[in-house]
């Protein structure tokens, strides 16, 4: 088990004293939620201009921020009154490199991003469309999924792939990368 860093620590509190009112996370513990998120940003190479596409409950764009303080990191979210939450979490963080930004992805300026990162934002193949799109050449997209074959994309290399369980349900983490052209 990861322990929690005190930024995580700012959102589990929050995020248990908000999670029923807006429909946050799903029942049951919320420690599976975090471990999942600092088992899969642990190993990244993350510096720069990251961005969490439809961080919903904040899950994995604060673990990365709170484990990667080289890394900027903009929680993507279009609904309101999660944008609103994820902004009280970044008062209470302290992680003074992480942002939110409140609109859809489609409005992000594409062919920027060092990294993208999501959890459950879409389909993996749609996410993946969306990664190449926002990434710059060399920019990293990481994908969270059960353990399956990575899906093949044009454009997007895996680079990496990073097995772990969540109790018994296997999980991995998987490293794309744009081509340089």
């Amino acid at each position: 088990m990861i322990p929690l860093l005190p930024a995580e620590q700012a959102h589990h509190d929050l995020l248990a004293k908000w999670r029923k009112a807006m429909d946050l996370v799903g029942p049951g513990p919320l420690g599976p939620h975090f471990q999942d998120a600092a088992r899969a940003v642990s190993w990244l190479p993350a510096t720069g201009a990251w961005a969490d596409l439809g961080s919903g409950a904040g899950f994995p764009g604060i673990a990365l921020a709170a484990r990667h303080p080289d890394a900027q990191v903009t929680l993507v979210e279009s609904r309101q009154r999660r944008a609103s939450f994820l902004g009280q979490v970044v008062l209470r963080a302290a992680l003074p490199a992480l942002t939110v930004f409140h609109g859809r992805t489609e409005s992000l300026p594409g062919g920027v991003w060092d990294g993208v990162v999501s959890r459950a934002y879409r389909p993996p193949l749609d996410y993946l469309a969306d990664a190449r799109r926002l990434l710059r050449p060399g920019g990293v997209a990481l994908l969270m999924a059960a353990r399956e074959a990575p899906p093949a994309v044009t454009g997007l290399e895996v680079f990496h792939v990073e097995h772990y369980a969540l109790g018994d349900r296997p999980r991995q983490a998987v490293g794309y990368r744009k081509a340089a052209s």
